[in-house]
């Protein structure tokens, strides 16, 4: 394969190259570097639906070339976690990427998809093998103390594992941009303060979450959940838009918000607890929060000019009597779902109540 993509007189490359190899990347960064070209970058975990899609788009109006990786990083998985059942779709995602290719090809977007990089663990971590102990061996990045609340009190490795990635992908590729989805907004502020406290050149950029039409955010672990656990998921954004409305109404103390939200979900749990054992769909609340936007850092109060991050994370339970037929999702719905998502408050929220 050659080092260097040819390119039409458009100035954007005929196809897009798929490596596993780390010179290659550099390589091909520094002839954009030499053509003064810019590189938006989205790193990925796989298993791509919309909400990468949609990352990608952004990246191909603000840049000349688009990079996408495609790694799932073992290290920000803990030793009980879904490392080892990730869902994996390489057939499926070549197909949207090439989908993309030829999207890009439109005089509408000023960039083009130039590399897909695919690498393996070896190639990331390529002295001591990668540990997910807390107390492991091992190179680690550590962001802290935002990487110790929320998410990284339910998953302690987690941000850890992030941040460990993201400085390598970062220092591999050298973009320009960064992109990242708003679903994940505390994983953004780990990589901005990441960003900002090591002097990376780098700029990051934060997509809004794309979600499905009953709400639910879009998630590679989606594919787990079956239909009956997924006709309850979108309980999570139900309480966290009664926080919205509440907050809308005039609700300002934390006590007097988050009862918005437990109300929504303790009325979804006895629901399902009326249910028959082949029909219900239990589930546990992880925990709901209301945080200052740029810390995270938990609020007593909330004022309209500062605003808030509302976030919140529930555990879709294994399928219980499973049914012949049934649609249980990757997994055969033995698998515990973890899904989180988070809206904002502000002061358009608090005159308008929009969602």
């Amino acid at each position: 394969m050659a080092d260097f993509l040819e390119e039409t007189q458009s100035g954007k490359p005929e196809h897009f190259q798929t490596t596993t190899n780390v010179s290659r990347v550099r390589a091909s960064r520094l002839t954009e570097l030499q053509k003064n070209q810019t590189v938006g970058f989205v790193p990925t975990m796989g298993a791509l639906h919309d909400g990468h899609l949609a990352l990608i788009r952004q990246a191909a109006k603000e840049n000349h070339r688009v990079y996408v990786s495609i790694y799932v990083n073992p290290t920000q998985f803990g030793v009980a976690e879904d490392f080892d059942s990730y869902p994996k779709a390489m057939i499926a995602d070549s197909r949207m990427l090439s989908a993309l290719f030829q999207e890009f090809k439109s005089s509408y977007y000023m960039g083009q998809l130039s590399q897909v990089f695919r690498p393996s663990t070896q190639d990331m971590y390529p002295g001591l093998p990668p540990t997910s102990e807390i107390d492991g061996e091992g190179s680690f990045v550590t962001i802290n103390p935002i990487s110790k609340v929320l998410e990284g009190a339910s998953r302690p490795v987690f941000f850890r594992g992030v941040a460990t990635v993201c400085m390598k992908l970062l220092n591999i590729v050298q973009p320009d941009r960064v992109y990242f989805g708003q679903k994940d907004i505390q994983q953004t502020l780990v990589i901005k303060r990441m960003v900002e406290d090591f002097h990376l050149n780098t700029k990051v950029r934060v997509g809004p979450t794309i979600r499905e039409t009953d709400g639910l955010a879009m998630s590679s672990r989606n594919v787990y959940l079956g239909q009956r656990r997924r006709e309850v998921a979108p309980v999570l954004i139900l309480a966290l838009q009664a926080v919205q409305q509440a907050f809308a109404d005039g609700r300002r103390t934390r006590a007097d918000l988050l009862e918005a939200a437990f109300r929504v979900t303790s009325a979804m749990m006895d629901q399902q607890r009326e249910l028959p054992a082949s029909q219900r769909a239990n589930f546990e609340v992880d925990y709901f929060s209301i945080a200052d936007p740029k810390m995270m850092t938990e609020l007593d109060e909330v004022s309209a000019e500062q605003g808030a991050i509302v976030s919140g994370a529930i555990r879709m339970l294994p399928v219980e009597d499973p049914q012949v037929s049934e649609n249980l999702g990757l997994g055969d719905g033995k698998t515990t779902v973890r899904l989180i998502d988070n809206i904002e408050l502000d002061i358009l929220t608090s005159k308008l109540g929009v969602f």
